[in-house]
């Protein structure tokens, strides 16, 4: 199963894609769409939208884990990433993914087994899970990658939910 998991951002947004095989993860790609501060927000929505269009076109996952946001205290600034996940959400639903989301206490469970884990733990394991020799970079990648492997951890579950009950999304 490929997974491209998404850290939601308006100046940077995180991406990571991963095969998940039997008990093992390889890291295909990772890395980061970024846009320009001075770019108008409608323009940065449109650059994120596509730029993410051409990563799944260019490497086929067959869903998407998506990263919810959590409580920032600035308003302006959670609004804008409510955004720019939304055109990320639009990017991956247009492109036939199934869009899972996960909070980011959730991801922490999935990865770490503990949800107060620290963003260098994260970092580590996520190396350790995918075998790589360093830290995927930078930590919005990281991040992204994080999710990636949190669906693939919670998907089997999901699928014999479905099976029991009809469709659920995570």
């Amino acid at each position: 199963m490929r997974i491209i998991g998404i850290d939601p951002g308006y100046a940077i947004l995180g991406y990571g894609v991963v095969d998940k095989a039997p008990n093992r993860y390889s890291l295909v790609e990772c890395g980061v769409l970024m846009t320009g501060k001075d770019e108008p927000m409608p323009m940065r929505l449109k650059r994120i939208y596509s730029m993410l269009m051409d990563v799944i076109a260019d490497f086929g996952p067959g869903a998407a884990a998506v990263e919810e946001l959590f409580f920032n205290s600035n308003a302006k600034t959670a609004i804008r990433v409510g955004e720019a996940r939304g055109a990320a959400i639009l990017a991956c639903a247009n492109s036939g993914l199934d869009v899972y989301e996960y909070t980011p206490l959730q991801i922490k469970q999935a990865i770490a087994g503990y949800g107060r884990a620290d963003k260098r733990q994260m970092q580590e394991l996520v190396r350790r899970i995918c075998g790589l020799a360093e830290v995927p970079s930078p930590d919005d990648a990281a991040d992204a990658v994080a999710a990636a492997i949190c669906h693939g951890n919670s998907a089997g579950f999901i699928e014999r939910v479905k099976g029991a009950v009809g469709d659920v999304k995570a």
